[in-house]
């Protein structure tokens, strides 16, 4: 066939479009698949994440519910494992082990769940919690922590980039009925066979997350501070660095902030009463020399330096060679944890890497501190006879609102041959009512609450 050569321009003009445009589709396609399998993979690992904290509440819970002294505390905690329970079936619902039959692990989630309901009924009814309670409450609480940590090991592969939820899903295709897949159901699989003698059925410091959603009482009739004031006060609180900031950054809510930073360092102080609300550094931390009770003394010392008094510290936690520590305020030796600042403080060379007083701003005020109608003798025979009180002190707790109780801490362990565990009970000081119950996980890192 004779063509011309304009024609022919044409049509490999023609050709090359037509291949640029399949290879555009190719890549786009790719690129989708890409984001596709990123999405799966960031879905699948949020949930294997919330289900990792439902089990570990649901394992905590029911540790509480061994100690707990009255029905009341038995029926909030009854009704916290029945909606942590649904939450860990929902969860595990939107995983890839449909075909594995974890008849077992939907077994236990359930009966977690149904028993704790029915618990709650009883004890609602006036019901004492009975010796059979309590050891079918052990059982559940052997075989939690069992799937807990399993889950939080799986969860470790996960973000080490061991598992792949889409090898996972190609995986489960290609199992044969006898063949046992080894990626995300290895932390069922154990669990699913240590059922042999399963039960027949009839917390930094304590409230250190604690939000409260009211206005703050240290901002309350306060007037407002200028922009450069706010500066001067950031500056200072940072070591005298040469701060910026633009309106887009800065804060609002229930806590207006002016909001100011350098490379890694953000300072926010309050539009009102000018008071410094929080300071983060996330330099990288990379070796440890200080201890705890050296990091202690830093931040106790920064403290001071910013002219906050009466504090005292409660507990601290050391992670990434960086050591928080919790202060409470203290009046009349009346420890007060509603009234919270944590400070970090960084273990190579001792510098104030974090400091966090919303939960003093919004909770400080003048109290009068009032005679308990309870003694602590009293108040400590409230209390499970499984655990032996060490210590006791007076406190303010947050309510389970906005509002706070005026409490006995009781600081016990519990009755084991092995030396038993350390539980906190917080007694209402004027009803006798157990309020709270914390497991404390104490280690070389600190004190952890649960």
């Amino acid at each position: 066939m004779n063509i011309s050569k304009r024609c022919f321009v044409r049509i490999v003009s023609f050709m090359i479009a037509v291949i640029a445009v399949i290879g555009v589709i190719a890549v786009q396609g790719h690129s989708t698949a890409g984001t596709l399998k990123r999405q799966l993979q960031y879905d699948m690992a949020r949930s294997v994440e919330n289900l990792s904290e439902s089990l570990d509440n649901i394992s905590n819970t029911l540790t509480k519910g061994i100690y707990a002294g009255s029905p009341a505390m038995m029926s909030f905690l009854s009704a916290k494992l029945w909606s942590d329970a649904a939450n860990a079936k929902a969860e595990l619902s939107t995983l890839p082990v449909a075909s594995l039959h974890l008849e077992n692990t939907y077994k236990f989630l359930s009966q977690v769940g149904n028993y704790s309901k029915s618990l709650s009924e009883r004890y609602s009814e006036g019901e004492q919690i009975s010796a059979q309670d309590r050891d079918n409450l052990i059982s559940l609480s052997e075989y939690a922590k069992r799937l807990c940590e399993n889950m939080w090991m799986v969860q470790q592969k996960i973000n080490d980039g061991k598992l792949s939820f889409e090898d996972t899903q190609q995986n489960i295709s290609r199992t044969e009925e006898n063949e046992e897949p080894q990626y995300i159901t290895e932390g069922f699989s154990e669990f699913e066979e240590g059922y042999d003698n399963y039960p027949t059925l009839i917390y930094d410091g304590p409230f250190s997350d604690n939000i409260m959603e009211k206005e703050p009482e240290l901002l309350k009739n306060t007037p407002y501070i200028s922009e450069d004031d706010a500066l001067r006060k950031a500056q200072r609180a940072s070591g005298e660095m040469e701060l910026t900031r633009s309106d887009e950054t800065d804060e609002q809510g229930k806590m207006p902030c002016y909001v100011f930073w350098k490379d890694d360092v953000t300072v926010a102080v309050t539009k009102q009463a000018g008071l410094l609300c929080y300071m983060t550094d996330y330099r990288e931390v990379k070796e440890k020399k200080l201890t705890g009770e050296q990091a202690v003394g830093k931040a106790e010392e920064y403290l001071t330096y910013l002219g906050i008094e009466d504090m005292s510290y409660t507990y601290y936690e050391i992670s990434r060679n960086v050591c928080t520590i919790n202060f409470a305020a203290t009046k009349e030796n009346v420890l007060m944890y509603t009234d919270l600042i944590k400070v970090s403080v960084a273990l190579d060379n001792g510098e104030i890497t974090g400091f966090d007083a919303r939960g003093y701003i919004t909770n400080h005020k003048e109290r009068e501190i009032t005679s308990p109608v309870l003694t602590a003798s009293q108040a400590a025979e409230k209390i499970s006879p499984y655990l032996l009180v060490e210590s006791k002190r007076l406190c303010y707790i947050p309510s389970r609102g906005t509002s706070e109780i005026y409490c006995y801490e009781l600081r016990c362990r519990s009755k084991e041959e092995n030396g038993g565990r350390p539980i906190l009970v917080y007694v209402n000081a004027d009803t006798g009512r157990e309020e709270q119950i914390l497991l404390l996980e104490i280690s070389e890192n600190g004190t952890l609450t649960v």
